[in-house]
């Protein structure tokens, strides 16, 4: 590395501020009640009849409040009568194993004990019928076998095409509940026909299985409920296209058009099943999906524990750390790019020492004539924008944007003993 450190000893890291982005903070109050309310008023309960057999598919994002979700949908089906089981519904995520995915379930407080509900997991499947275009559809075998199947999920922009439907119900039910296989199947064709291939898959096995209906949550910018609806099967489709709509009117974004640097702290599956969400990045794994600012140069640091060595997402970087490479489950991560077909995200990307190498190799990049005059920005995630840090050549658009509140005086980003950013 001492060539390397040679090359960068004079490139500078500008001095930084934190400061506060504003977004619409429209919030549920009790997203919980919200639920039960509405699987009490929507109609969809009496569906579900003493002594069935009842699925309930839960997936593998961060979602808020999601272990809360979960058992107030149990226990909305136990009070029916019916025995509630749960299953990960999440294609190939948690290394496309049953044990895998049942940990990842864990991490956001969905167990056994908690839930008051088996977890039933495999990644066997049945195929159940095919598309016009030939693509096989799977779904879990022990969710075929029930006598009820309910899904959850959040709807928001998918992270590498645009459609009337991306991410949500429809999207858990062709690619969640199809498993590693039907992830597989789905993602076949590329993401350029996923548009069609999504709904269709999802509109054939709501033809050919019990499922009763679909719990349905918008999150605001930071990461909180703020809607939640319960869909009977039939009119999934059409509310989920409006839903779509006012989530994404209501994504977190970084508010500067052009980055010189960006730097990730964190980068995984339980951020984005890109690792970091291209619709805040504006790096997309694919030519199918588009907006986000434009970014010269960008850097990640780090997995987040619960991601468990998928690194999927690096690859999409410039440049990441030797720590985050030590952490990284190659297995894991290749098994998502051969499952989605797409594994630019699966590479490695170019790899420094420490955080501090890796920013200064970002700056010396990035292209521009002055390295002082660095716009540089840095964020915990792509799920946290509301305090983040800019660095101060940033500062005149910060103090002339209204949904901005400059929180610090400059500083200097510190450095532990190892060269990575201090707490």
């Amino acid at each position: 590395m001492s060539i390397l450190r040679e090359l960068l000893k004079d490139i500078p890291i500008p001095q930084m501020v934190k400061i506060r982005q504003k977004f619409d903070r429209t919030i549920l109050a009790n997203p919980l009640q919200e639920l039960a309310d509405k699987l009490e008023s929507s109609g969809v309960m009496p569906s579900i009849l003493p002594g069935q057999q009842v699925a309930v598919a839960v997936g593998s994002r961060g979602i808020a409040n999601i272990a809360g979700f979960t058992k107030t949908t149990l226990d909305a089906i136990k009070a029916r009568g019916a025995h509630p089981f749960i299953v990960p519904c999440m294609g190939s995520h948690g290394g496309a194993t049953a044990e895998g995915q049942t940990e990842v379930l864990e991490h956001f407080g969905i167990t056994e004990e908690t839930m008051g509900a088996p977890i039933r997991s495999s990644m066997e499947v049945v195929q159940i019928d095919q598309l016009a275009n030939g693509l096989p559809v799977y779904v879990d075998r022990i969710a075929s076998e029930a006598d009820a199947i309910v899904v959850i999920n959040r709807v928001k922009p998918h992270t590498a095409f645009r459609g009337r439907i991306e991410s949500g119900i429809m999207k858990m039910i062709a690619i969640g509940l199809g498993k590693q296989k039907g992830a597989e199947a789905c993602h076949q064709l590329g993401f350029k026909y996923m548009a069609e291939n999504v709904p269709a898959m999802a509109n054939l096995m709501i033809e050919k299985l019990p499922i009763i209906f679909g719990v349905a949550l918008v999150e605001n910018a930071y990461d909180e409920t703020c809607q939640v609806e319960v869909l009977p099967a039939k009119e999934i489709e059409a509310r989920e296209e409006l839903l779509l709509i006012e989530a994404k009117s209501r994504l977190p974004k970084i508010l500067f058009d052009e980055i010189d640097v960006l730097v990730i702290d964190y980068i995984g599956k339980n951020i984005s099943g890109d690792g970091m969400d291209p619709n805040v990045t504006g790096r997309y794994p694919t030519p199918y999906a588009h907006g986000g600012p434009e970014v010269a140069k960008m850097v990640v640091l780090d997995l987040t524990h619960e991601t468990k060595g998928n690194a999927n997402g690096v690859g999409t970087a410039d440049f990441t750390t030797q720590r985050l490479v030590d952490k990284t489950n190659l297995e894991f991560t290749y098994a998502n790019g051969l499952t989605s077909t797409v594994c630019a995200p699966t590479k490695i990307a170019t790899t420094l020492e420490n955080d501090f190498y890796a920013i200064k190799a970002a700056v010396k990049t990035c292209n521009i004539l002055d390295y002082t005059t660095c716009k540089l920005v840095r964020i915990q995630d792509t799920l946290h924008l509301g305090e983040i840090e800019i660095s101060v050549n940033l500062l005149e658009a910060a103090r002339q944007h209204p949904d901005i509140e400059i929180l610090t005086e400059p500083y200097e980003l510190t450095f532990d003993a190892e060269g990575n950013i201090s707490p």
